[in-house]
C-alpha cells in the first residue's frame, strides 16, 4: 500500500471512524454547501459556507481521517422566481420550494452511497430538504434538532411569514399543503424527532409542540439534568439502533459563543454543551448526516474577532460531530 495511503488509514483507526455503522469504506463525508437566504429577512446567512469553507473546515475534517468532497457553494439566487406563490404572509414560498426540492436531491444522492451529507447554511428552512432527503434513503431516521427555536410553526401558524421558522412543519405535513410543496411528503412522524435548547418558542409552537406530544428538551431540562443524561434521554427515547440526523442551528449556542447570527437568544448551550452534544451523536455510531445552520458573517463584518469566533464554531460542532475528541 503506497504510504500516503497507509497514513491515511492509520489516522481513520486512531479516530476509530469505522464505528460509523451506516457509512461506508473509505469513509467519506461530502459537502453541501448551500448559499441561501430566502427563509429570512437578513442577507448574509447566504455566505456562511464559504466562510467556513476558506475558515479551513476541508482540511480539517482530512485531519480526522475523512475523505472528503467539497465544491464551491452552490448559488441559490437563479432560482428565485419572477413571481411567487401568494399565502397569507408567507414568503418567498416558490424561492424556498425550488431550494428545499434541489438539496433534498443533493443529500439523499449523497446518502444513498453510504457516505456522510455535510450540509453547511445558510438558513434553517434548508432543513426541509435535508431532512426530507435523508428520509429518503433511511424511512426511520431519528432528527436530534439543536436550536433556540422550535422551527415547527406552519403556514397558518406563523407571524412572520419567514419560512426558516417553518421546516419541521413541513416535514411532518402539518399545516396546509402548498401547491409548490407537493414534492415534500410527510416524511418525518412526530415521534421521531427530539429537540435540544429551545428558549424562544412561539405559542402557536408551543400548542402544536403539545398536541402532537413531542419530545422536546428546553434549555430549563438541559439546566436541571445537565447535557450528559439529555443525550442518554435523547438516544433511549429514538432507539439505540436508529439512524441519525444531527440538524445544528448554530442559536442554540449562547450568544457569547456564537454572536454572528440571525436570532441570537441569551441563556444558550455553552461552548462544551454543544461539543459533547455532538460528541454523543458521533459516539453512537448511528450519525449519517448533519446540518450546520445559520452561521451569518456579515453581522459581525466590523468586528473580525466575533466573526472569525462564530464560523471557527461552526467549524468546530461540524469536527466535533464527525470524530474530534479531546484527547
Amino acid at each position: 500500500m503506497p504510504e500516503h495511503k497507509q497514513k491515511k488509514q492509520k489516522v481513520v483507526e486512531e479516530n476509530n471512524l469505522s464505528v460509523l455503522k451506516h457509512i461506508k469504506a473509505p469513509q467519506t463525508v461530502t459537502i453541501i454547501a448551500a448559499s441561501f437566504h430566502g427563509g429570512q429577512p437578513k442577507k448574509g446567512v447566504d455566505v456562511g459556507p464559504e466562510w467556513m469553507l476558506k475558515r479551513g473546515l476541508v482540511k480539517q475534517l482530512e485531519g480526522l481521517g475523512w475523505h472528503v468532497n467539497s465544491a464551491e457553494p452552490r448559488d441559490y439566487e437563479e432560482k428565485k422566481p419572477k413571481t411567487e406563490f401568494q399565502y397569507r404572509n408567507v414568503k418567498n414560498i416558490n424561492w424556498v420550494s425550488a431550494v428545499a426540492k434541489d438539496v433534498h436531491e443533493r443529500v439523499k444522492n449523497v446518502v444513498s452511497k453510504g457516505q456522510i451529507a455535510l450540509t453547511l447554511g445558510g438558513d434553517h428552512s434548508l432543513g426541509m430538504g435535508t431532512l426530507s432527503g435523508t428520509a429518503a434513503v433511511h424511512p426511520n431516521i431519528g432528527v436530534i434538532w439543536v436550536d433556540a427555536h422550535a422551527d415547527i410553526n406552519t403556514v397558518d401558524t406563523t407571524d412572520s411569514g419567514n419560512l426558516h421558522g417553518c421546516p419541521v412543519s413541513f416535514v411532518m405535513g402539518l399545516g396546509p399543503e402548498l401547491e409548490p410543496f407537493k414534492w415534500l411528503k410527510p416524511c418525518i412522524k412526530p415521534d421521531r424527532i427530539v429537540y435540544i435548547g429551545l428558549r424562544d418558542v412561539d405559542a402557536g409552537e408551543k400548542k402544536i409542540l403539545k398536541e402532537n406530544n413531542i419530545k422536546a428538551f428546553s434549555m430549563h431540562e438541559v439546566d436541571k439534568y445537565g447535557i450528559g443524561k439529555i443525550m442518554e434521554m435523547t438516544f433511549d427515547y429514538l432507539g439505540r439502533d436508529t439512524p441519525i440526523h444531527l440538524s445544528f442551528d448554530v442559536d442554540a449556542m449562547d450568544p457569547s459563543v456564537a454572536p454572528a447570527t440571525g436570532t441570537p437568544v441569551r441563556g444558550g448551550l455553552t461552548f462544551r454543551e454543544g461539543h459533547y452534544l455532538c460528541e454523543s451523536i458521533f459516539e453512537t455510531g448511528r450519525l449519517v448526516s448533519v446540518d450546520i445552520m445559520e452561521v451569518n458573517p456579515t453581522l459581525k463584518q466590523d468586528e473580525e474577532e466575533l466573526l472569525h469566533q462564530t464560523v471557527d464554531v461552526g467549524n468546530s460542532l461540524a469536527r466535533a460531530a464527525l470524530g474530534e475528541t479531546l484527547l
